[in-house]
């Protein structure tokens, strides 16, 4: 097969989570250990940093990454989803796997994949677990997909786990609470290993502290150690991503890293790791900024950052996910901006129409595209140089502009 050939097989084995949503959710770990043992337990062979969340594990896991990298080690990164191709998913000291790999991983593996009907992202992770070992890293940063309990990383048995927060996210599968959430997310902290919280939150802080005991894992709050330090990745919602690599990095044994390569680590994030689509400012007059932000706590972040922001008038190119709860995140959204409705191109993406309706009952007025293209065209042709435009509201609208 051709690698295009190979994406598509591996596409529509089972449906994709990120492209349909929860018919694609899988509740056990059945598949991906089946999987690690006709690997030969990849898993075992490699060290790791394990990072979940609900907001921030994908910067923090790049950042972990970045300081690794400049204190000299061979570094691994498994993040989820990739942005513009599939490779991005698969990394070793920014560089993305192959794609003869990715299609050698496949043709070896395929009558195994097609009997046990493994997922997407089943096959993806023992992918990148077998390639992490072929290429002898050093370690691996390996962020959660979904959830944590239940994830198909969920087989690692890390150095330092870390859980960045606890939002109300993907509650169709995790729970409408944030205590229930917080069980399934602290479903990665493992025996006698350390566990960094990237923040203090009293409705789910015991949810940890009790799991911690359970298994006798040292639990450390980020954020009770303020860092006076800086990143390139620009989002004012960086600062505790920043806290909370920090304390990953200094509660990591057997790896030496100094405070400057701490500090050279964090402000090269996007020269070490290629990552994209974080508060990334596109251009200049009109500044177009995209932000995968895309549910009420990031959203919030990014939204708040927007209005320190100087402008004549604001542009919002604004596209979602159909399961997404728009009572939720349509207010947060300024009303005093033109707005740009567009649909992901994804089954999963909200039509246009109905994004526009229900933006109309908040206040928040504008017109429909076809396109996430055509509406960034009709807002960079509406735009003055002094103006502003946002694209954001969905990972995949930004995927499809960058």
């Amino acid at each position: 097969m051709t690698y295009q050939e190979t994406l598509n097989w591996m596409f529509s084995q089972l449906p994709m989570y990120q492209r349909q949503g929860k018919t694609a959710f899988k509740k056990d770990l059945t598949n991906i250990l089946a999987f690690s043992k006709e690997l030969e337990f990849p898993e075992k062979k490699f060290k790791s940093i394990h990072v979940g969340g609900t907001n921030g594990k994908g910067s923090t896991s790049h950042m972990i990454a970045s300081v690794l990298q400049e204190a000299g080690y061979k570094v691994g990164l498994y993040t989820s989803p990739h942005l513009k191709n599939f490779t991005e998913r698969i990394k070793i000291n920014g560089e993305e796997v192959s794609r003869d790999f990715v299609i050698d991983f496949v043709e070896r593996n395929k009558s195994f994949l097609e009997k046990q009907q493994l997922s997407f992202f089943e096959m993806t992770v023992g992918m990148a677990f077998d390639y992490f070992v072929s290429e002898k890293v050093d370690i691996a940063v390996v962020e959660v997909g979904l959830g944590g309990r239940l994830d198909s990383t969920n087989i690692i048995t890390p150095e330092v786990s870390v859980i960045t927060n606890i939002g109300l996210d993907h509650t169709q599968f995790l729970g409408e609470t944030l205590p229930e959430i917080a069980f399934e997310k602290a479903g990665i902290i493992k025996p006698n290993v350390p566990v960094v919280i990237g923040e203090r939150q009293q409705k789910v802080e015991h949810v940890f502290k009790e799991k911690a005991a359970i298994v006798n894992a040292e639990l450390i709050f980020a954020s009770d150690s303020a860092q006076n330090l800086k990143s390139d990745l620009l989002g004012d919602y960086q600062l505790k991503n920043i806290q909370t690599a920090v304390a990953a990095i200094h509660n990591l044994k057997g790896f030496a890293v100094s405070a400057a390569q701490i500090e050279k680590g964090l402000l090269n994030v996007v020269k070490n790791t290629d990552l994209k689509g974080r508060w990334q400012i596109l251009q200049e007059a009109p500044k177009v900024i995209c932000d995968t932000a895309h549910n009420k706590e990031g959203l919030q972040i990014t939204m708040h950052q927007l209005k320190k922001e100087k402008y004549k008038n604001l542009h919002i190119v604004l596209g979602v996910v159909s399961d997404k709860k728009l009572d939720d995140v349509l207010p947060i959204f300024p009303k005093n901006a033109s707005y740009y409705f567009c649909k992901p191109n994804i089954p999963r993406g909200l039509s246009a129409t109905e994004l526009k309706e229900k933006a109309q009952e908040f206040n928040l007025v504008g017109e429909k595209y076809i396109s996430v293209k055509l509406a960034l065209e009709n807002a960079l042709h509406n735009a003055n140089q002094e103006d502003i435009i946002y694209v954001g509201g969905s990972t995949f609208v930004v995927a499809e502009i960058i």
